[in-house]
């Protein structure tokens, strides 16, 4: 089933659309991060303004540096030793859609190790989105059952993998990181 279901997921994103599927965090609303017409698509879903950024999945470092220029050595250390998922907000980002990115041109990326969003990155090639799925300002599901159906309507593609999963997710920790190697912790 999870190969099935990755086969389908990108098919959905190959084409330009959104999906909604687990990460190593909440459910994701997802899509092609190099594709600013699906990015758009994601921001009318959240009803969020583009002018907030949004994050998005990798799955090993080689694929992160496909979009960050330079990954300061203590990035790496952090990655390594982080106890739970940890998004990075990396300077000077590339090689994604424009309207992805912060309006200094900075990117938050998370280098994924759960199961499903890990393989679907790594087949997929890209960085994907992945955005918490609720509407902009309401809170945060934690659970597949918590997630609104105007969410799970607006979709193209609903992943059936790991619906049943009662465990409650939280958000990832969040780091804005300096070429420096300088860091400010965001959320903990």
């Amino acid at each position: 089933m999870l190969q099935d279901e990755i086969k389908k997921a990108i098919e959905v994103l190959k084409a330009g659309g959104v999906i909604l599927y687990p990460t190593d965090t909440v459910w994701g609303i997802g899509c092609d991060a190099t594709n600013p017409e699906a990015v758009k698509k994601v921001y009318d879903i959240k009803k969020r303004e583009d002018s907030k950024a949004l994050i998005c999945l990798v799955d090993s470092d080689v694929r992160l540096q496909r979009y960050v220029r330079n990954v300061a050595d203590v990035t790496w250390d952090l990655i390594e030793y982080a106890d739970k998922p940890l998004t990075i907000i990396y300077d000077n980002a590339f090689g994604l859609a424009e309207n992805l990115l912060a309006e200094d041109g900075s990117v938050g990326i998370r280098i994924t190790k759960e199961e499903f969003s890990k393989e679907l990155c790594f087949r997929f090639q890209k960085a994907i989105v992945s955005t918490s799925a609720n509407i902009s300002g309401e809170p945060t599901a934690e659970t597949f059952d918590e997630i609104s159906e105007e969410i799970k309507n607006a979709v193209d593609y609903v992943v059936k993998y790991n619906r049943q999963c009662r465990e409650k997710h939280k958000p990832s920790s969040i780091i804005k990181m300096k070429d420096n190697g300088e860091f400010t912790i965001i959320r903990k």
